[in-house]
Parts: C-alpha cells; sequence; structure tokens
C-alpha cells in the first residue's frame, strides 16, 4: 500500500511508521490523518506484535496543519466538523489500538503531535525533544487531546501545559509522566525495537487482553467526552480569535485579540 505522508515497515516483532512530510515538520494534514488511520489497519493485520511510530527529520510532529487550518476556518461548519472528527479518530485509534504502540520521539511534538506522542503506550524521546500544547496562543482548544492528557499526568499537570501553552523539555515531560524513557539520539530506534522484541517474548493474547482490559476503564466516558469535544474543537475555528491567531502565527506577527 502506498502512502504520500508517511513509510511503512515491518518484521516479526513491529511496524515502524515514520512520519515523512520534514519540510512541514510532519504536521497532521488530512492526508497524513488519513494515510495514519491506513497504516494502522496495516498494522492491526500483519504479523507485527508492536507498532513503533517516529518522525524524519529534526521533528516529530508539528500539530496540525495551520495552512489546512486556516482554509477550514473559512469553509462550512459541516467540513470543520468532519475535520475534528477526522482528527478524533486518528487519537482513539492511536489510544485504543489492540497491539502495543511505542512513540520514538526524535524531535519536537507540539500540540496534536504531542498527542500522538503521549497516547502511545510506551513514549521514548531524544533529550533534545520538546512538548506542549500552544493552542490557545493561536486562539484554539486543545479539546482533544485534553480527554487523554487529564487521565495521563493528572488534572493540576494537565491544566498548567493546557492554559498557560507553554512548551517543556523532555525532562520535565518524564518527570511528570507525559513520556516513558528519555533515550539519546543515536540508541532511539535501537531501544524501541529491543522493547518490542520485549513486548513479543509475551503471549500475545495476554498482551492483548491486558491492554482491553485497562482501556475498558474509561473507554465509555472516553466515546463520550469525544464528542462534546470534536463539538469544542470545530465551533472555536470559527470565531475571530482564531482566525485572528492563525494569520498572526502564519505572518509571524503578535496577534490582536479581540475576545470573541
Amino acid at each position: 500500500m502506498g502512502y504520500t505522508t508517511l513509510t511503512y515497515q515491518a518484521d516479526d516483532h513491529a511496524a515502524t511508521i515514520a512520519l515523512t512530510v520534514p519540510e512541514k515538520r510532519n504536521a497532521i494534514s488530512a492526508q497524513m490523518a488519513v494515510d495514519l488511520i491506513a497504516a494502522l489497519a496495516h498494522a492491526e493485520e500483519s504479523h507485527a506484535r508492536a507498532v513503533i511510530l517516529t518522525g524524519s527529520g529534526k521533528a516529530f510532529c508539528a500539530g496540525m496543519d495551520l495552512g489546512e487550518l486556516q482554509a477550514l476556518a473559512k469553509s462550512t461548519q459541516q467540513k470543520n466538523f468532519e475535520d475534528a472528527r477526522r482528527v478524533a479518530k486518528l487519537f482513539y485509534r492511536i489510544h485504543s489500538f489492540p497491539k502495543p504502540v511505542i512513540a520514538a520521539v526524535n524531535g519536537a511534538a507540539i500540540a496534536g503531535g504531542c498527542g500522538i506522542a503521549t497516547l502511545a503506550d510506551f513514549t521514548l524521546a531524544v533529550p533534545e525533544a520538546k512538548f506542549g500544547y500552544p493552542e490557545v496562543k493561536l486562539g484554539f482548544m486543545p479539546a482533544l487531546v485534553a480527554i487523554f492528557l487529564r487521565r495521563q499526568i493528572g488534572e493540576k499537570h494537565a491544566r498548567d501545559l493546557l492554559l498557560t501553552g507553554r512548551i517543556i523539555d523532555a525532562t520535565e515531560a518524564y518527570r511528570i509522566g507525559l513520556i516513558t524513557e528519555i533515550v539519546p539520539a543515536e540508541q532511539l530506534m535501537d531501544r524501541a525495537h529491543v522493547l518490542a522484541a520485549t513486548l513479543a517474548a509475551a503471549s500475545p493474547t495476554a498482551v492483548a487482553r491486558t491492554k482491553k482490559f485497562l482501556l475498558g476503564f474509561d473507554d465509555g466516558a472516553i466515546r463520550s467526552e469525544l464528542e462534546a469535544a470534536i463539538d469544542a474543537n470545530a465551533t472555536i475555528r470559527a470565531t475571530p480569535d482564531f482566525q485572528e491567531g492563525v494569520a498572526a502565527f502564519l505572518e509571524k506577527r503578535a496577534p490582536k485579540w479581540s475576545g470573541d
């Protein structure tokens, strides 16, 4: 199967999915969301016992493609809801994937890219990696990722990151439980494959059932909350502050907020 925004390689231990749009810092476009969902379906059907997600170039994933978001802000409400639902589907797919998912974070993981990195079962990161959700600085809101982040790192840490939009380094990300392990850059992929081999040595039935059991505790609530998050994500795109925030970012100037 051919992909335009990523590469896919697999062996018995792991399917490796690498985001390959380095000129855009692997930003999440509509096409990337489609490619990722298709690649995960491929991995689920394969003999691979785990999935490794990584990025090409200097970044892991810089979040949503702002050019596409700017276009959607001027689009119909229906298209905004369709896009929000597509991203929600991707996040939920990573979160609920039946096989273990390992994120090998090779650089910055920002906004939705931070979501992808930390929704994995294991998140390995190089010391230089940066993490954060700067959506509020763009007049946007991190509604979709908030559902998962609160459960991962707790309410206080989640509010800190989501309300300030500040970017943190790998050391702080490890301290608050956002990532699993810090790994030297030259060892990152080797470590990911060693972890995949460790997972493959266990009973596939036991691993799958354990993961399903863990996911079951909050699954109903997460599905319900995602519907509310889709609505929030789509409707804020029609606000003047969102349109001003994206325009200011693309024009490399300070935003002039109206509070609307």
